[in-house]
């Protein structure tokens, strides 16, 4: 008899198991709420393609002459990380005096970048004003034709 109800109580473990709803629910709500808040910070605004480039910084207008002159001397090499790694080291090594040049054309550049980025916020404010100007207009244009029409009735009586 033992047999027996060892076998009833398994059985009426497995259908309580059963009966139990699974909590596939939660997870589901879960995961759209995670999905949401990705979308929610995944979103970037769209990059203008006239918005002038960030200049390069003085090691890397050094790493342009760089690579030419260490491709002349080690044709076979064909890792851009072995070439960096060299670069950077040839620049650590570099006294303040050697690495005046590159700084110099690095603030040219920057310069440059400084003029072109005010000429373009200045186009973004001008064509942001423009549209707002002509709203501007329109709505004055309605008024002045509401003024001369009830001016016309301000005549009549």
């Amino acid at each position: 008899m033992k047999g027996g109800k060892a076998k009833n109580e398994a059985s009426s473990t497995l259908k309580k198991v059963e009966e139990k709803p699974i909590g596939k629910r939660k997870t589901a709500a879960k995961e759209s709420k995670v999905s949401s808040r990705q979308e929610k910070k995944g979103r970037k605004a769209a990059k203008d393609p006239n918005k002038p480039k960030r200049p390069a910084s003085a090691f890397f207008v050094f790493m342009e002459d760089f690579r030419k002159t260490y491709k002349e001397k080690n044709p076979n090499v064909k890792s851009v990380s072995v070439v960096g790694k060299a670069g950077g080291d040839k620049w650590k090594s570099m006294s303040e005096a050697d690495k005046a040049p590159y700084v110099a054309k690095a603030g040219k550049r920057k310069t440059e970048y400084e003029k072109n980025m005010a000429a373009y916020n200045n186009k973004q404010t001008s064509t942001a004003g423009d549209s707002a100007e002509e709203s501007d207009k329109s709505k004055s244009e309605v008024n002045d034709e509401d003024d001369e029409e009830s001016g016309e009735d301000d005549d009549a009586e």
